[in-house]
């Protein structure tokens, strides 16, 4: 036997890695996930809303905007979290890279969409300045900035050997 199939059978195929590897990501990625999918369900309880004022009011701006990116994120990190596989784990940490980018991009691009659509242009955040402010980021560019910072860590993390 080569040293070179030694070492690969004492610490596994290129493809394994040990499953703490994206752990600590894949917590924060769920829970920013279900933040975002939520909070503009929940947030017009608390005065802490975007668009529409009414709780658990479906619109489509929110399912665009709010809803799949969400669910892109939560997915992602629990396929990263249990991962012992590269590939997997790649997978879960790319999926929530995209739904934090939509996140960030998401709000922007929104108002290319005009009323009749699937989707109406995101609202206007309510309150005062300053909640405009925390609205913005809590629900979007913040959230989306977190979200691909962290994803990205969780995709360099798995690709050291």
């Amino acid at each position: 036997m080569s040293m070179t199939q030694s070492s690969v059978g004492a610490r596994g195929t290129a493809m394994t890695m040990q499953r703490s590897r994206g752990a600590g990501s894949a917590f924060l990625l769920v829970l920013l996930g279900l933040w975002g999918a939520i909070i503009p369900f929940v947030g017009p309880y608390f005065g802490y809303t975007f668009g529409v004022n009414t709780p658990w009011f479906f619109t489509y701006d929110r399912l665009w905007l709010d809803v799949l990116p969400g669910i892109a994120v939560l997915l992602g990190g629990l396929i990263l979290g249990p991962s012992a596989n590269r590939a997997s784990g790649g997978f879960g940490a790319w999926l929530a890279l995209l739904g934090g980018i939509w996140f960030t991009v998401g709000p922007v691009l929104s108002q290319l969409w005009r009323v009749g659509g699937l989707a109406a242009p995101i609202g206007a955040p309510a309150g005062p300045s300053l909640l405009h402010v925390l609205e913005q980021l809590g629900y979007f560019y913040g959230l989306g900035a977190l979200v691909t910072a962290l994803a990205g860590i969780a995709l360099g993390r798995m690709s050291i050997r």
